[in-house]
């Protein structure tokens, strides 16, 4: 038997309903945050991703799907949708437009890491995307927009937690603090660590083996290497996020595993213990240098994304994993009556009624338990005698009331009840 890749996964059942729902939701907070809709390719120049994510990131040195294609182009899948989003804004001249604009993506991304909790090779993320805006107040939009999407979801003990990396030349002198802080000490680390420390050494705040390790709890913190221009800035997005009633915390450790970051970045976790120590649900930051650096223009920019699968995880509320009741399902018994369900389903989904009958030759005290199956609110049974007098019973399935309804009104009132 054929079976799905390692890494993979099938959604369907519970599973479906909960991804449509929050699909749903994310179409719904975008609309209402004036953000359109963007799709780029499933695969793209493995430059893009390797320039703009970073040679030196676990990303691309262990996780992405690189090949060749029959024309001997090297190609990626891709990894995250960021530098995609910033390619097609370079490649379409977007940036001559009226700024800024204002993107949201949902789609698969790829790469190849240990399956875990919430951690797949193949998974879903959402993000977000303003390209044209160096406003503090978008920093603050860009984290508040997750953080209500999930409080409306269900959740919780939403924390975010916040940190500042400054502009280029402050980053510089805090990496030099950094180096000269760890050298003595280096070997004292992961090996992942001993390879950041030669290639970027603020990666290793990052790292989760040494986490609790002493030398990496007393380093330096980078916000005592910042520009009173970068202070002043972080101060604000602060005072914003402070203003729209958001909690957060500052982590002088968070730096984020992608190298176009600079200024704000940012996690959302969240306080469930089915995610345990992976307990990130949406994180990003600001990435100002990322356009010039791909060919475009100089354009900041300010973005986050969110793995669905990790979100999905902790979802625990049962109401998300239940489907929509069925408006209406039609019962027949022969093939007259068949017809007509046919053609009145039709009418009804074109109306915007959800309905539903069978097609495998149930029986009709099958056809009753499959319409209570599909929760179904009300019934249409179907009788060539009822028919031969152009009327149609209608059955509310909950009071069990029956009412005899004329076929040519038969639609306006499924419609006025369902």
């Amino acid at each position: 038997m054929i079976m799905k890749p390692k890494g993979t996964y099938d959604v369907l059942g519970k599973e479906a309903v909960k991804l449509e729902k929050i699909n749903q939701l994310i179409e719904y907070f975008c609309d209402f945050y004036n953000y359109e809709y963007i799709r780029t390719p499933l695969f793209e120049s493995r430059e893009l991703f390797h320039r703009s994510v970073g040679e030196s990131s676990d990303i691309v040195t262990k996780e992405t799907y690189d090949f060749k294609d029959r024309s001997d182009r090297e190609l990626t899948l891709r990894p995250e949708g960021t530098a995609g989003v910033v390619r097609s804004f370079i490649e379409n001249k977007l940036y001559g437009e009226n700024l800024p604009r204002k993107f949201f993506y949902n789609g698969t991304m790829y790469r190849y890491e240990r399956p875990g909790n919430g951690r797949n090779r193949e998974f879903t993320q959402f993000g977000i995307e303003v390209l044209g805006s160096n406003d503090p107040a978008i920093d603050a939009e860009v984290i508040s927009l997750p953080y209500r999407l999930f409080e409306e979801l269900g959740f919780k003990d939403l924390t975010v937690k916040i940190n500042n990396l400054g502009a280029k030349k402050d980053r510089e002198k805090y990496r030099e603090a950094l180096v000269s802080y760890l050298k003595p000490h280096i070997h004292e680390l992961c090996s992942d660590c001993q390879k950041r420390f030669e290639t970027n050494p603020l990666r290793i705040l990052d790292c989760k083996v040494d986490q609790d390790n002493d030398l990496l709890k007393n380093v330096p913190s980078i916000l005592d290497y910042q520009s009173k221009e970068s202070q002043d800035r972080f101060k604000k997005v602060l005072q914003y996020l402070t203003f729209l009633d958001i909690d957060y915390e500052v982590d002088d450790k968070i730096v984020r595993g992608l190298d176009y970051y600079d200024y704000t970045v940012f996690e959302i976790v969240c306080d469930k213990e089915v995610l345990g120590s992976a307990n990130t649900i949406a994180a990003g930051g600001r990435y100002n240098g990322l356009v010039e650096d791909l060919g475009g223009p100089s354009i900041p920019c300010m973005g986050f994304a969110s793995g669905l699968e990790r979100v999905m995880l902790a979802m625990d509320d049962p109401i998300f994993s239940e489907r929509r009741p069925l408006n209406c399902y039609i019962l027949y018994v022969n093939e007259e009556e068949k017809m007509k369900a046919i053609t009145l389903a039709q009418d009804l989904r074109i109306s915007g009624v959800s309905v539903d009958y069978d097609t495998t030759g149930r029986s009709l005290k099958s056809q009753f338990k499959e319409a209570d199956r599909n929760q179904a609110e009300l019934l249409i049974l179907l009788n060539s005698e009822d028919l031969s007098k152009g009327l149609i019973t209608v059955k509310d399935n909950k009071t069990k009331e029956e009412h005899k309804i004329d076929e040519n009104e038969i639609i306006d009132y499924i419609v006025s009840n369902a």
